[in-house]
């Protein structure tokens, strides 16, 4: 896959809670994306105040390099399993708006190393696209593996 994915950024952000060791959470961050780019990817952190006062820290990172980039993306491409591509290709309208691709990766998995989707206290990637039209980027997911 020497051909370049058409990828502006990506922003990768999820909450560390009062309840998450946030060194953990940096490490389920850093497993979504592929070694070689783990100490080119900076993620700032944000203190924030819950609902009920309780500490939860915000960490982030927009990867703005086009290798950087069209690498995690591979590495999400294939680390995804079958049933993941099914269901977001099931729903892939749901996970587009303006040229974004948004998916949502489970925390617990990643920290054990496995890429899996989910909807509750996720891991949440914008991927914006150079191309806007949705067609356009369900072609490229498909090009690239991304879906079925």
């Amino acid at each position: 896959m020497s051909s370049k994915i058409p990828i502006a950024y990506i922003d990768i952000r999820t909450f560390a809670h009062a309840t998450e060791d946030t060194e953990k959470v940096l490490t389920a961050l850093h497993n979504t994306l592929p070694p070689e780019t783990i100490q080119t990817v900076n993620f700032q952190k944000t203190n924030l105040t819950g609902h009920h006062g309780n500490p939860i820290t915000l960490i982030e990172t927009r990867i703005k390099d086009k290798n950087t980039a069209q690498a995690a993306f591979q590495k999400l491409a294939t680390s995804l399993s079958i049933i993941d591509k099914e269901q977001l290709n099931s729903e892939i309208k749901q996970h587009l708006e303006k040229g974004n691709l948004y998916l949502r990766l489970d925390k617990q998995n990643a920290y054990l190393g496995q890429i899996k989707l989910c909807q509750t206290d996720p891991i949440r990637l914008r991927i914006h696209f150079k191309k806007h039209a949705p067609q356009e980027v369900i072609e490229i997911c498909q090009k690239y593996g991304l879906l079925p």
